[in-house]
């Protein structure tokens, strides 16, 4: 299943994404509602059905009720920064001020021309957990989805804390849908995970590289806070970033970034400025 919202009389409406075509939800209650009905093995009905190309997609859950973000979960992104290999990830949160929809675009703010890409896999938990253990953690897991971890570096380095600079207005992307578990293999584990810039590839990685997999990392996670139907959880970024190359390249007004998962899909924002 491929869970989406699209914009319906003025608020975001859950729907089914069915090839070139999007089917309503029509049970009521939030996205977050909805991935807990599904969990739960409750059929969802469906309403009319759209065209995708005649929809304004939005975030896939507009209102989570957590965003848990990771760091140097790739070994070359770690290398490539000049970073130690982390035996413990760095975590972070993100805002859901900060958050952007598929065509959207990713904002340069005034204070800085320092945004940089990150492309990410997104995981959407979908059962209540706490205290998780490897084996029993990807029964929690609802699907996954395209992130771009949008990061302004300068303010990203003031302090130790990354969360400022992961946390401007419109730098997180996120979408263009969320692919439930059973479509994935187990963990979304093997899956090539690319950045482009304009058409040029600057990140090319798979999610069998992540030093914490999807299950441990909700196992630390779960160890410190409970993880409820809704939430998200962003799992760090493979080697290419911008600020690393020589010389660095940020994004700039006018450029296209994209995002993009095997078997999930193809993330795109335009770059603008505040």
């Amino acid at each position: 299943m491929q869970l989406a919202t699209f914009l319906k009389d003025g608020r975001w409406q859950p729907g089914l994404r069915r090839g070139d075509a999007i089917a309503e939800i029509s049970a009521s209650g939030e996205v977050n509602d909805i991935i807990g009905r599904y969990m739960d093995g409750q059929t969802l009905p469906e309403g009319k059905v759209h065209a995708l190309n005649d929809v304004r997609l939005g975030v896939p859950v507009p209102y989570p009720g957590k965003i848990v973000c990771m760091g140097l979960n790739y070994r070359e992104h770690a290398k490539e920064g000049g970073n130690v290999i982390p035996d413990y990830p760095a975590i972070f949160l993100r805002a859901a001020s900060s958050l952007i929809a598929p065509d959207e675009p990713l904002i340069i703010p005034k204070c800085s021309p320092q945004l940089d890409y990150e492309a990410e896999l997104a995981i959407v938990i979908g059962r209540t957990i706490r205290n998780a253990t490897q084996r029993d953690a990807l029964a929690a897991v609802f699907g996954y989805a395209c992130f771009n971890d949008g990061s302004v570096r300068n303010y990203q380095r003031k302090s130790t804390q990354w969360t400022i600079g992961k946390n401007f207005d419109g730098t997180g992307a996120f979408g263009p849908w969320i692919v439930t578990a059973d479509e994935l293999p187990p963990g979304a584990h093997g899956l090539s995970i690319r950045c482009r810039l304009n058409g040029q590839t600057m990140q090319d990685g798979n999610t069998g590289d992540m030093i914490f997999s999807v299950a441990r990392t909700v196992e630390i996670i779960s160890e410190a806070m409970t993880l409820r139907p809704g939430d998200v959880i962003i799992t760090g970024t493979p080697a290419g970033v911008g600020y690393a190359r020589k010389p660095p390249v940020f994004l700039k007004p006018g450029d296209v970034s994209e995002v993009e998962i095997e078997g999930i899909g193809v993330l795109r924002n335009p770059v603008a400025n505040a």
